[in-house]
């Protein structure tokens, strides 16, 4: 029998989920079971007891419920937000950059297990780590893979499934995910479609981009 399952599994080398794996599922399963039976307007309380469950919060926002195997394998990045009922299992880890935004039932799968009967009935299992670059939106009902890198700037239409890497400043959609068009400073003019931002809107953006130069939150197309 294997020794230490759980550097195994940090390693994303086939592991078993032996008791001591199990014990660290036991912490997320209580802290989990905490944030999605708070009070919803509870903000700050929700803040804590996400700081607390994952690895690294900076000031990011998950909307309950949210469901996760540890927690403790999970960086999100500055300003990022994850809305409704997301799934992380996050066997292998799941870094995700700043200013993100996840719609409703984003699934992030970092677990697997082998192809063939006779080795998946032997109960090993792994995890492959998943990368999301900064300023990427991820729509509603996407499902992400194990071993999937999202480049910076990219947008993942809703209800697609992210099988392999996408590159940075990519509109990706479909089943399996495919890059469909880059994004350019040409759509710094428009909010929807050819839906054009009007004058206001606009000004106020300008005045955004102006005041915060070089922080990374309002990037120059490549």
């Amino acid at each position: 029998m294997v020794k230490d399952n759980i550097a195994r599994r940090d390693s994303q080398r086939l592991y078993i989920s032996d008791e001591e794996v199990y014990n660290e599922q036991k912490r997320a399963r209580r802290l989990t079971q905490k944030l999605n039976t708070m009070d919803r307007s509870d903000f700050e309380g929700i803040a804590e007891v996400t700081k607390e469950l994952l690895a690294r919060a900076d000031n990011a926002t998950i909307t309950p419920p949210f469901y996760c195997d540890y927690g403790s394998h999970i960086e999100l990045g500055e300003g990022t937000w994850i809305n409704y009922n997301c799934t992380m299992l996050d066997v292998g880890k799941i870094r995700v950059g700043k200013h993100c935004l996840f719609g409703p039932n984003v699934a992030i799968y970092t677990a697997g297990h082998p192809v063939h009967p006779a080795a998946r009935n032997s109960h090993y299992e792994y995890g492959i780590d998943v990368d999301i670059g900064d300023n990427c939106w991820i729509g509603g009902n996407v499902v992400i893979n194990a071993g999937v890198s999202i480049g910076d700037n990219c947008v993942i239409g809703s209800g697609s499934v992210v099988t392999k890497d996408i590159p940075a400043w990519s509109i990706a959609l479909g089943n399996p995910a495919r890059v469909v068009r880059r994004i350019t400073e040409e759509d710094r003019n428009y909010y929807f479609r050819d839906w054009p931002i009007d004058d206001e809107a606009r000004a106020d953006m300008e005045r955004m981009w102006a005041e915060n130069p070089g922080d990374g939150r309002f990037p120059t197309a490549e």
